[in-house]
């Protein structure tokens, strides 16, 4: 079985502090606040334990280049890589001073799934500077730094080279999602992956793996869990694979999800 994690940054500076982005080089690309840095090392430690309570864990770790997207993804992976237990690992508040072990983890960055790029994310005062931002992000170095050393995955490359074009509109940003996630799981077909998005990605991984469900509610690091049957083709021998399609394992409310069936009236 294949399991991929779609999981929402956290709480983003700028909502807690209005005034952010102000004289900021990027911004468009607001910090976690405390709030947010905190959730996401808890949430990624309860990943981390629902995992292998079931019996898997979690190979490789594929992330948004939007700082909040980064800084989420560095808080999971710490819990994902942390050598304490699950039940010591639980207990600990401060990721900083936690051993790690770096080689259970690969990280890359993903540029598939960025933000929706329009106006309806990003808000008018990106909006209006769209057309004149000729480079989005840091160099690719800069972007990884933020994990920790050891963990990036140098020979991976992107399905999206750059940042999706600007100005997509919600249903094509969420078709991307869906693409996106079918893609790398494609790719990485023998890993369990942990994708670190945003809101409408993760609403995108529920409603188009399973369908007649409207999502109403994504909480900050809210996550979804997906899964499929995948088989080697004995015959092939440059790795070919068959897949049944994903299953949604997520129930409404359970991690932060929440979503209703669309009545057929």
């Amino acid at each position: 079985m294949q399991r991929v994690v779609v999981m929402r940054h956290g709480d983003r500076l700028d909502h807690s502090e209005p005034m952010w982005p102000a004289n900021k080089p990027w911004p468009w690309d607001p910090p976690l606040d405390d709030a947010g840095l905190l959730r996401a090392w808890t949430v990624g430690k309860c990943i981390r334990a629902a995992a292998a309570k079931q019996g898997w864990a979690l190979h490789r770790v594929l992330v948004s280049p939007f700082l909040r997207c980064r800084q989420t993804a560095a808080r999971a992976v710490a819990a994902l890589c942390a050598v304490p237990d699950d039940d010591a690992l639980l207990a600990v508040g401060d990721p900083d001073n936690v051993p790690l072990d770096t080689s259970r983890i690969k990280v890359s960055i993903e540029y598939g799934l960025s933000e929706m790029m329009n106006t309806q994310a990003m808000g008018v005062i990106v909006s209006k500077l769209a057309s004149s931002i000729n480079k989005w992000f840091p160099d690719l170095p800069e972007l990884e730094a933020d994990f920790p050393a050891g963990t990036i995955d140098h020979s991976a490359e992107p399905i999206y080279p750059e940042v999706p074009k600007w100005e997509e509109s919600v249903m094509e940003a969420r078709s991307r999602y869906a693409s996106i996630i079918k893609a790398l799981a494609d790719k990485y077909p023998h890993e369990n992956l942990l994708l670190v998005t945003h809101g409408e990605g993760v609403g995108a991984s529920v409603s188009y793996f399973e369908m007649g469900l409207e999502i109403y509610d994504v909480e900050y690091c809210a996550y979804s869990v997906l899964e499929r049957q995948v088989s080697a083709e004995l015959d092939d021998e440059h790795g070919g694979f068959t897949a049944d399609s994903f299953k949604v394992l997520t129930k409404s409310g359970s991690t932060g999800i929440r979503y209703a069936s669309v009545s057929e009236g």
